[in-house]
């Protein structure tokens, strides 16, 4: 984790495994008690466990339906922690509509559900997903 222009952040390349998305939440909930700890940053239980819900929902979606690795970017701006994922799929995601006798597939739902802010960004090679959630309550 390294500060960068009033940042705090780091990035993990993610193994082309199952065990990816575990670890992945491990890191996300690392770099929240490390900001919070050496860097005064107010993280609350909630922020906690919002942003290991949306790292392991992206992460699974991106290992899911791309081919090859996974790049998790961790930040801290204002008041919030960025969560972007990067894979390969130049496909674009989309929520799908509701439906309640649908089993699964409701992992972008979720996440565009519980975090301040969400974006899609195609990239020269696959595509960049940020969401936003707010630290304090």
């Amino acid at each position: 984790m390294a500060p960068q222009r009033g940042r705090v952040h780091t990035t993990v390349a993610l193994e082309d495994d199952s065990s990816c998305i575990a670890e992945a939440r491990h890191r996300a909930a690392d770099f929240l008690a490390r900001a919070q700890g050496e860097y005064g940053v107010p993280v609350t239980a909630r922020a906690m466990d919002t942003t290991r819900l949306v790292v392991s929902e992206l992460v699974t979606n991106a290992r899911k339906y791309a081919p090859g690795p996974v790049l998790l970017e961790l930040r801290i701006t204002g008041d919030a922690v960025e969560v972007v994922v990067w894979d390969s799929e130049p496909a674009l995601p989309m929520a799908r509509a509701a439906d309640p006798g649908r089993v699964g597939q409701h992992g972008l739902e979720i996440v565009m559900a519980v975090c301040a802010g969400y974006e899609v960004q195609r990239e020269p090679v696959g595509k960049r997903v940020t969401a936003r959630i707010t630290l304090l309550d």
